[in-house]
């Protein structure tokens, strides 16, 4: 339930997931915490250390059942939430209070359980983004032939079609996929690195055995299911991993706006929409609106997470030495955040586009407004195999393009620049041989192959291979 007494993030009551908000949860962190001691306690056991069996047993047995309260008013009194912890597990666990973070530093649980948490956050990243390109790659493959304007400085240009621009939609999400398995693959576990990264407290346990000391960071890294350990670090592991996961989400929002300003203007042209609907509101002053309020949502989130990225930039930048706290605050409110804002959008791109709205004839009329002009140049190639004259034909086609966009622009008529070519003789066109030239379907270049060819070599393979269930839904509670 809400308390209507204190602030409560957005993220939270609005945005993100619940499964995204447990992973950046006190329980995730602190259980994760203790995991990580659970790790170190058995490794430290098997390599001859006075840890046994049973501490490790007990340990085990008190993963879930933390005492909020009791790291709390620990907290309060020493100053230092490892310390607190550590003390509240040990009331848990009376035997094993003795060895509970034998050897390891505050960062030994905070930094491991941050690559934790944000592999974890990275899967459900990657899940999300592979089923809003899925959907988008069926939407891509069933208007793959339609035609429709395609715009260069939003003015029209040429034709293409509505899957086809889709594809550009997927192939950006596509280029974000590869960042996300790209971090996912490459992350790496703090390990036990110690106060300054020397190892120099778990020399001093192992008794300068250097292979001991090494088997044990191999030992945690297994336990804790990766496949490394950072080779060098000071305290931390580099924050510059921080501003590189956070750069790869800002990609995300970067191609989610793009992806929200187009369907934002498409709205506008009346060619396609956001689903809208049966009870929804689209103004509280005009009834009849229908406001592309999701995609502005993710134009919204996706300029906060870009803008976010710059924190564990600064951080990274900022680090002295080993090490510096002012990472702290910064870090546990930035990294947090930008998953959370990701995963909001990913929900509502979920949402949009498992039902694109599209409107053929609205889409057909405004090519047919324009085409003429698109096709100037066949209806002068198909009068001079007539017997035109080239040089003269061009000239007339570019006063009457001129005369019939001042029909448009200035007294608000139609494109009359067909009616002006059938009216003139030197032509020798009639409506049929113009009918011919004027077919949409015969201006889209490749785009219905390329939208076949993209979706088969470049999607199917990634959505078959991905050991993904396909088929998520998102449901909007705003």
């Amino acid at each position: 339930m809400s308390d209507f007494n204190s602030y409560e993030s957005p993220f939270c009551t609005r945005y993100a997931s619940k499964e995204m908000q447990y992973v950046f949860s006190a329980d995730k962190k602190f259980t994760t915490w203790r995991k990580l001691w659970v790790a170190l306690a058995r490794a430290e056991m098997k390599l001859g250390l006075p840890v046994t069996q049973a501490q490790v047993n007990e340990l085990e047995a008190h993963i879930d059942d933390i005492d909020y309260e009791a790291a709390a008013e620990r907290e309060k009194l020493v100053r230092h939430d490892v310390m607190s912890h550590v003390y509240a597990y040990g009331l848990a666990c009376p035997k094993a209070k003795g060895i509970i973070h034998l050897g390891a530093t505050s960062c030994y649980v905070g930094d491991n359980t941050d690559i934790i948490i944000m592999r974890d956050a990275l899967k459900i990243v990657r899940r999300k983004l592979l089923n809003v390109i899925s959907q988008l790659s069926d939407f891509a493959m069933k208007y793959k032939a339609m035609p429709c304007l395609a715009y260069t400085h939003l003015q029209p240009a040429q034709l293409t079609t509505v899957g086809k621009r889709a594809t550009l939609w997927i192939n950006e999400l596509l280029t974000d996929l590869d960042e996300v398995e790209y971090r996912i693959n490459t992350m790496q576990l703090l390990g036990s690195k110690g106060t300054t990264g020397t190892q120099a407290s778990f020399m001093e346990l192992f008794e300068g055995d250097t292979d001991k000391v090494k088997e044990l960071e191999k030992m945690i890294v297994e336990e804790m299911g990766f496949d490394s350990a950072v080779p060098v670090s000071g305290q931390t592991y580099s924050r510059k991993v921080d501003s590189q996961i956070v750069a790869t989400l800002s990609g995300i929002a970067q191609s989610a706006m793009k992806f929200a300003n187009d369907l934002r203007i498409l709205q506008n042209f009346k060619e396609m929409e956001e689903p809208f609907e049966k009870n929804q509101i689209g103004s509280s002053a005009m009834p009849y609106k229908r406001n592309p309020m999701r995609c502005e949502r993710i134009t919204a989130l996706a300029r906060y997470v870009m803008i976010d990225s710059l924190n564990p930039a600064f951080t990274a930048g900022t680090q002295w030495f080993e090490r510096t706290l002012d990472d702290s605050a910064n870090k546990r409110i930035s990294v947090a955040e930008g998953f959370l804002g990701v995963d909001a959008i990913l929900n509502i791109l979920l949402n949009v586009t498992a039902d694109l709205v599209v409107y053929p004839e609205v889409i057909r009329q405004r090519v047919m407004r324009e085409l003429p002009f698109m096709a100037s140049e066949n209806i002068m190639m198909d009068a001079v195999k007539k017997g035109g004259d080239r040089q003269v034909l061009h000239e007339k086609l570019r006063t009457y393009a001129m005369e019939a966009g001042k029909q448009v622009k200035e007294k608000g008529l139609e494109n009359d620049l067909i009616e002006r070519v059938l009216a003139d003789p030197d032509f020798g066109l009639n409506e049929e041989d113009v009918k011919a030239i004027l077919k949409p379907e015969n201006f889209t270049g490749r785009s219905e192959q390329q939208v076949e060819e993209f979706v088969a070599n470049c999607v199917r393979p990634v959505l078959d291979n991905s050991g993904e269930k396909l088929g998520e839904t998102a449901e909007l509670s705003v």
